[in-house]
């Protein structure tokens, strides 16, 4: 057994008490406040102005006695409840009337912050229009000196010709190229013997670029937002922090970027989707979103003055530079699919399908003034695409139809003619299945691929004055699955891509002819320069993990280049400006052609001439390379000559004359083998 002492009962043992006093020269160096020792329970300490951030004041709303007060208070509560949850609201009144200005508190300041952006100014009637700032900014405004201090001059920032590409003495246009996986990105000026390297970098962007609409600015993508490069050198012009972008947009005007992430949301501050202005680099607004399957979300007027956003059973309107909704409501417009903005004016398309006994409807709608000024009422609907001509001179909506008593589908493309009176709509009717469709961009044809592989046909069709749609021609047996305009009309490329094996045919629709047929085996991608002179077909390594390369042609179809990059990803032509001539200056140019045609004739001879200097010269500097080597070979030759006549006993057998007399030639022969081949009986 073991014995247990208890030491409490040792006479030895006495407990030592812990003592907390500090000793005689300590000195105490923790703040009165405490925050060393309490910091983290400090910091939910309530502050002065808590809840006052969360307080707005509204101005300029009704002054009303008791027995309009309540329904005043609905109808403020339904305009400014939009924001957010309101916790608190005061009516000041003084002899029984309200005096003209309220208080509300919200749940959080970022919807006060809301309530603030979107109902300030907002026309509640004709004698009442709100006055809405945050309580806190009147100890702002208070404190303003009421002495005038000169604005600090900001130093200018030169970031060079932001359009210097466009002087080019060539009139070379510029394109973008991404390869390496990503790694590499390189700017080139285009050319029809090689590319010219204009400006190249290694991890310029962490996915891929994009151009401004015009060509202005080079958009790169970070993990922590994106960045705007322009000028001649390429400099960074702006930067805009959103973490996590994945896809932007940019307005007509260029004056607006849009950026997406699907990180940045919060329930109280939306920053899902952020519009950005691009000159000031400011953050004008955020908005939420559920899904952006459908890139991009907010699709823009031409001229960017409005910018629009489809939600269920709404079509919300923006205008710029307040962000604001147009009319400060949205557009209630119940069952709609699809909405796109003329190209050309302040005009919106949108489609409803049928519901019940309503038929579906495709309607046009003038803006700001909200006037519809066609409505086509269509039966037995299936579908809808809305396809622009790019001068928005027609529309053309795509109708997949199932007509009663039949269960196929029928395709209609119902063509409005925007500049005529009233709009009226022509009819083309196709019973085949549609592959493709687009617009021939100035000028009034468009192409159809139609049909079931492998009888696929390519038909021309023509929108003539007289209000008839006539066809032009129709290739039959086409491998196509896709139709690129140049962008100056006139001349496709019918082109059957990836699953096709990029078979290419290059059209002239001035008289349909074929002008070449050709191959860019297993090519995902066609691009044609702004000019319409140049088309690049290429294969990407996102596509395709083999041949990588990129292609240039003619717009006859005939190849100038193979350039072949490790693991290319992406090439970009960088749009250009829209021309300062009018029309009748670019007419007199297409009038005096000729004249200048040999200008141009010219200046190719030259460059031809040029070209052929340039490969004199590198001949000749091929062959003094060569000279320089013999001569470097025959110095060591004489160098080395005593030690070959000392090896071969004093005779010097590299002389013509040396005596050699006394040397005689033999000839050896070796039997090899013996092959017996019978005649036979002769």
């Amino acid at each position: 057994m073991q014995e247990t002492v208890d030491m409490a009962d040792d006479p030895e043992y006495e407990e030592e008490e812990p003592s907390f006093s500090d000793p005689e020269d300590f000195e105490d160096d923790v703040d009165d406040e405490g925050e060393q020792l309490l910091g983290d329970i400090l910091k939910e300490k309530p502050q002065e102005a808590d809840g006052i951030d969360s307080v707005v004041v509204v101005d300029n709303v009704p002054q009303v006695g008791p027995e309009r007060l309540e329904k005043l208070k609905n109808v403020i509560h339904k305009i400014f409840s939009k924001f957010g949850k309101i916790t608190t609201e005061f009516y000041p009144e003084t002899d029984g009337m309200t005096k003209g200005y309220i208080f509300l508190e919200y749940a959080s300041p970022n919807q006060a912050l809301e309530a603030v952006k979107n109902a300030d100014g907002y026309k509640l009637d004709k004698q009442h229009t709100f006055r809405v700032n945050l309580f806190t900014d009147f100890d702002k405004y208070m404190s303003i000196n009421d002495e005038w201090e000169t604005p600090e001059k900001q130093p200018f920032k030169d970031f060079g010709n932001m359009r210097h590409w466009i002087e080019d003495a060539d009139c070379r246009d510029q394109y973008s190229v991404i390869y390496e996986a990503g790694e590499r990105t390189a700017i080139f000026a285009n050319d029809a013997k090689d590319p010219v390297v204009s400006e190249e970098r290694a991890r310029w962007t962490e996915t891929y670029v994009r151009w401004s609409p015009k060509g202005t600015y080079l958009a790169t993508f970070h993990q922590r937002g994106i960045a705007l490069w322009g000028g001649e050198k390429f400099k960074q012009i702006q930067r805009f922090s959103h973490q996590g972008v994945s896809l932007i947009d940019f307005s007509p005007c260029e004056r607006y970027v849009v950026t997406f992430s699907p990180l940045m949301d919060t329930k109280e501050d939306p920053q899902a989707i952020i519009i950005w202005d691009i000159l000031t680099g400011q953050k004008k607004r955020g908005f939420h979103c559920e899904s952006a399957a459908h890139w991009p979300i907010f699709k823009w007027s031409h001229d960017g003055k409005f910018f629009a956003r489809m939600t269920p059973d709404t079509l919300s309107i923006y205008e710029t530079p307040s962000m604001g909704l147009l009319d400060k409501k949205s557009l209630k417009i119940s069952g709609i699919k699809d909405f796109s903005w003329s190209p050309g004016d302040n005009i919106i398309a949108f489609w409803v399908p049928e519901d019940k006994d309503i038929p579906a409807r495709v309607t046009l709608m003038q803006l700001p003034s909200r006037q519809e000024i066609r409505v086509r009422n269509l039966f037995n609907v299936v579908d809808c695409k809305l396809h622009w001509q790019r001068n928005g001179d027609y529309l053309c909506v795509k109708v997949d139809r199932t007509p009663k008593g039949t269960q196929g589908v029928v395709t209609n493309f119902e063509i409005f003619r925007m500049r005529e009176k009233q709009v009226p709509v022509d009819v083309v009717e196709m019973k085949e299945s549609i592959i493709a469709f687009a617009w021939e961009p100035n000028g009034s044809k468009f192409a159809v691929l139609h049909g079931e592989s492998p009888r696929i046909n390519a038909s021309f069709y023509h929108v003539k004055n007289n209000g008839k749609i006539d066809i032009i021609k129709m290739f039959d047996k086409q491998q196509a699955n896709s139709i690129f305009w140049s962008p100056q009309g006139q001349f496709l490329v019918l082109a059957g891509l990836r699953s096709m094996n990029g078979a290419l045919a290059f059209v002239d629709t001035s008289d349909c002819t074929l002008m070449n047929i050709a191959e860019h085996y297993m090519a995902s991608d066609v691009e044609w320069d702004p000019t319409g002179r140049y088309v690049v077909t290429s294969v990407s390594w996102w596509s395709h993990k083999v041949d990588n390369a990129y292609w240039l042609w003619t717009f006859q179809g005939r190849l100038l280049q193979k350039n072949n990059k490790d693991r290319f990803c992406q090439l970009l032509w960088r749009p250009r400006p829209p021309s300062l001539l009018g029309a009748d200056q670019i007419k007199s140019i297409k009038k005096d052609l000729k004249k200048y045609s040999k200008i141009f004739e010219q200046k190719d001879r030259l460059s031809q001439s040029k070209a052929s200097k340039e490969l004199v010269d590198k001949r000749r500097a091929m062959m003094d390379e060569y000279r320089h080597y013999r001569d470097q070979a025959l110095q060591l030759y004489q160098e080395q000559k005593e030690a070959r006549m000392e090896l071969r006993g004093g005779v010097d057998t590299d002389e013509p004359d040396s005596n050699v007399d006394d040397w005689e030639e033999e000839t050896i022969e070796f039997f090899i083998n013996e092959e017996i081949i019978p005649i036979g009986d002769l």
